[in-house]
């Protein structure tokens, strides 16, 4: 149900994006790859076809919406998006967390995700219908020790999900959230480097691994394309949450 949909992805070009990009494109999506990092955005672009590569920071106000008018200019409309660009924050209990890391947490996490809905809306909205499926984290729904900034802001997407599908459910827009566990990615492993570490962390997953990127991409895509949910928060991780 995507073939020629025009989707764009933030965070895009790399990890989880990039996964995902890949994914609704195999479907038959046209794919607008939104990320920071033009350059990377620019040579994934070059590797799927029907894409296009655009540059933005989500937590600057206005950005997303110049992105967006220049997505609708290229491919004539949007139909959905993937909000997933993300930072992890530095770890620290909250009274250790710096304004610092709140602020840039916040800013990116939650603040990029008003913002990009807030610029998104108005074209899927004169299409009369469209899906946003914005990235949270498992511990958008649980918690971990020394979180408090990326914990406060995956619960806030969570919570900003369930508005906008109360909002914008009755004019044909739909809105879900997925909350991926521990998934090896760039910015993942940047943070954990002890191979040690990744197989405890392995070993707590019922499924006695970890899930990949590939796996959230596929709820990703299904999401897109399932036009009767709605204000939904999609766990992918291997049932670690239950324990």
């Amino acid at each position: 149900m995507l073939q020629d949909k025009v989707i764009l992805v933030t965070g895009g070009a790399m990890g989880l994006g990039e996964a995902i990009v890949h994914r609704i494109a195999r479907a038959g999506a046209k794919v607008a790859i939104v990320d920071a990092n033009r350059e990377a955005a620019d040579q994934l672009a070059a590797r799927v076809a029907g894409s296009r590569a655009y540059a933005a920071d989500v937590a600057l106000r206005g950005d997303m919406d110049r992105v967006c008018a220049a997505i609708v200019q290229d491919f004539g409309h949007l139909d959905g998006a993937v909000n997933n660009a993300g930072v992890g924050g530095q770890r620290a209990p909250l009274t250790d967390c710096t304004s610092d890391n709140w602020d840039r947490t916040i800013a990116v996490n939650l603040t990029g995700v008003f913002y990009s809905m807030k610029a998104e809306l108005p074209h899927l909205l004169a299409r009369g219908a469209g899906s946003i499926v914005n990235m949270a984290s498992m511990a958008g729904v649980l918690a971990e020790e020394a979180l408090p900034a990326y914990i406060a802001s995956k619960h806030g997407v969570v919570g900003l999900t369930k508005s906008c599908a109360l909002d914008y459910g009755p004019q044909g827009v739909v809105c879900n959230a997925v909350c991926p566990s521990f998934v090896k990615t760039p910015m993942t492993l940047a943070g954990i480097t002890d191979p040690a570490i990744w197989d405890f962390i392995a070993a707590q997953h019922p499924l006695r691994r970890l899930v990949t990127a590939e796996e959230v991409a596929e709820t990703v895509a299904f999401l897109l394309s399932a036009t009767g949910i709605n204000g939904t928060t999609h766990l992918v991780d291997g049932g670690i949450s239950v324990r």
